[in-house]
């Protein structure tokens, strides 16, 4: 599967979540119950990949972990705050750079509307 047939299905399984459970709870809730649904569609989905950083030749295991890593392609980011910014992104990005991934989605449960919420990332390698 591609990383943008993948992040289709991410992102139908995120509106699922939303609907159900509306905007206001823990990060740590809709990530439960998006891995969940992602694992009852069949895909392989790793909760709090660890990301180890490397300076000058050295790893160093910085505490750095990808929230949902989707099928080894597509890392997800999510937030449930007032709104998304530019730090959100950046961690976004990282994250896509230390593991040399193409696609990220960011995706802010703290809204009305999930459309409003979420920000694909391209990570041009």
């Amino acid at each position: 599967m591609t990383e943008n047939q993948l992040a289709k299905k991410v992102l139908g399984c995120a509106l699922e979540v939303h609907r159900a459970l509306g905007p206001g709870l823990l990060e740590s809730a809709y990530q439960e119950c998006l891995f969940y649904k992602l694992q009852q569609k069949g895909l392989s989905v790793v909760k709090e990949k660890p990301m180890p950083l490397v300076f000058e030749e050295v790893q160093l295991n910085c505490g750095y972990r990808i929230d949902l890593l989707v099928e080894d392609k597509v890392v997800i980011e999510l937030k449930s705050v007032e709104s998304l910014n530019n730090v959100h992104l950046a961690q976004t990005l990282t994250y896509m750079k230390l593991g040399e991934y193409k696609l990220g989605l960011l995706i802010n449960f703290n809204t009305d509307l999930l459309k409003n919420g979420i920000k694909r990332v391209v990570n041009d390698l």
